[in-house]
């Protein structure tokens, strides 16, 4: 038998073998309510950001288990979800862009996060932004291609509303109007009720579908996926108002690095819309617009996210659901003279994670354990008593669950275009930036606990601290065409 054939078949075998076992106990298993947030950085009142307005996932921070240092591997949205439904690094260069889960899912859906609970008896759906295209399709304005990730949700969808396409929904401005490229504006602050917005949608149908499952004998796994505060900020005017952008801070370290660095020209956000000749660069106003407008942003989708945990509170779910609130990656807000995300740097990569379940000890305690997007999904198995698939990457956070203090199994790894990779230990950051012929790599290193801004790179002054991390980076495999 060829390679190419047992490629096709082995996934088929992992499902078939996880069916043999996936009644047994079915009804005792607990319900999993997934929350995915686009684009969040890790501000949260929670944390002691003083400006941020997070009530809700605050709240859910009280009631479960904080992760303050949680890191993404890849700083850029679909490829993020699929280290996060895979459950392994990237080794294929393919896995680096937002068409990762399209472009690849043929070798792994079988053994995705959402297949594997399906083999083993439960219910799964996916509702608004979970994998890279909002409803799980692809092709033009992302509804006419096939699945994304196909044959592992017994529904991924989005929910009716005025924005007519999922293209337009996930860069929605209010009422249905959608972005024109180049021309719309980064923000908007309409005034008019939270349904002028897409996530008011999604909260809504995720509420009506949770009525739904209530009484269902079968376990069920409900991702729900919110769109902001990704671009364009836009949310109505009372969330704009509840913000003074004069008490945002504008960050320490806005100076762009010299010598080898993750910089970029913020093409995202410049490129993707009108600013009517303004740049945050040189213009403190507009600076504090765009923070003011992230702020905005951010608090709407908290309310948001809160009228689904109110409602599982409400049809008395809590007492058998694991809930999760996770972030793809954070976003830079002129840190390192960028404006967005597609860099290694640490407001790049960490980002808010929150577990709970019934039952969680010193609910309410933080943990400060390094800990990876790849640690989730055999957690959630753990958690649920499933086997686990082979040659995941990540490790079960089940010691942090039970003991806050318990710490970091392992350092945190990201990658990014260009052969990019980085490890972020408890106290360092190195990122490699690789040269061609001759040349030696390119070093970032920086200490962050006496650095939290990384503003000085030490690569060149802790040679030592340098071998030592770049033989972790061993660890994790390269990246092939």
């Amino acid at each position: 038998m060829s390679l190419r054939t047992t490629t096709r078949i082995r996934p088929l075998i992992l499902v078939v073998l996880s069916l043999i076992a996936s009644r047994a106990g079915a009804d005792e298993r607990p319900n999993v309510l997934f929350l995915a947030i686009d684009d969040l950085r890790n501000e949260l009142g929670a944390l002691g950001v003083a400006h941020a307005h997070t009530p809700r996932l605050d709240a859910l921070a009280e009631s479960g288990r904080l992760f303050t240092r949680h890191y993404t591997h890849i700083p850029t949205c679909g490829a993020s979800r699929y280290t996060l439904l895979r459950g392994r690094y990237p080794d294929r260069l393919a896995h680096l862009g937002n068409n990762a889960i399209a472009s690849t899912q043929g070798q792994w859906a079988a053994a995705s996060l959402p297949a594997w609970f399906r083999a083993h008896g439960y219910r799964t759906l996916s509702l608004g932004k979970i994998t890279h295209y909002p409803g799980g399709r692809t092709g033009r304005n992302w509804a006419e291609g096939p699945e994304e990730l196909p044959g592992v949700w017994d529904r991924s969808w989005i929910p009716d509303s005025p924005w007519e396409t999922p293209l337009a929904i996930m860069h929605g401005y209010a009422n249905g109007r959608p972005r024109e490229p180049g021309r719309s504006l980064p923000w908007e602050a309409y005034d008019g009720p939270d349904t002028a917005y897409p996530d008011a949608w999604v909260a809504a149908e995720a509420v009506q579908t949770l009525q739904e499952l209530a009484d269902s004998p079968q376990p069920w796994f409900f991702a729900v996926g919110f769109f902001k505060p990704h671009l364009p900020f836009a949310a109505p005017r009372k969330w704009f108002d509840l913000h003074d952008p004069d008490q945002i801070p504008e960050p320490a370290n806005t100076t762009r690095p010299e010598g080898p660095s993750g910089w970029h020209g913020s093409g995202e956000f410049r490129n993707n819309y009108g600013h009517d000749g303004r740049d945050p660069e040189d213009d403190p106003e507009y600076a504090r617009l765009m923070r003011q407008g992230y702020a905005a942003a951010t608090s709407y989708m908290d309310a948001q996210l809160g009228r689904v945990l109110d409602a599982l509170a409400d049809l008395e779910l809590c007492q058998n659901t694991l809930v999760i609130a996770w972030s793809d990656h954070g976003f830079l807000l002129g840190e390192h003279a960028i404006w967005g995300k597609h860099c290694l740097y640490e407001h790049a990569l960490r980002s808010p994670l929150i577990i709970r379940y019934p039952g969680l000890p010193h609910p309410g305690t933080p943990t400060a354990a390094v800990v990876e997007t790849v640690d989730i999904f055999p957690t959630l198995l753990d958690l649920c008593g499933l086997p686990a698939p082979p040659e995941l990457s990540g490790r079960s956070l089940r010691a942090q669950l039970e003991e806050p203090g318990a710490e970091s199994p392992k350092p945190a790894y990201g990658f990014w275009r260009g052969g990019r990779r980085t490890v972020r230990t408890d106290r360092w950051r190195l990122i490699v930036h690789p040269r061609g012929g001759d040349q030696a790599p390119g070093l970032e290193l920086f200490d962050l606990k006496s650095d939290p801004d990384e503003a000085r790179n030490v690569a060149s002054e802790q040679p030592e601290v340098v071998q030592q991390l770049k033989a972790l980076l061993e660890n994790v495999p390269d990246l092939t065409p």
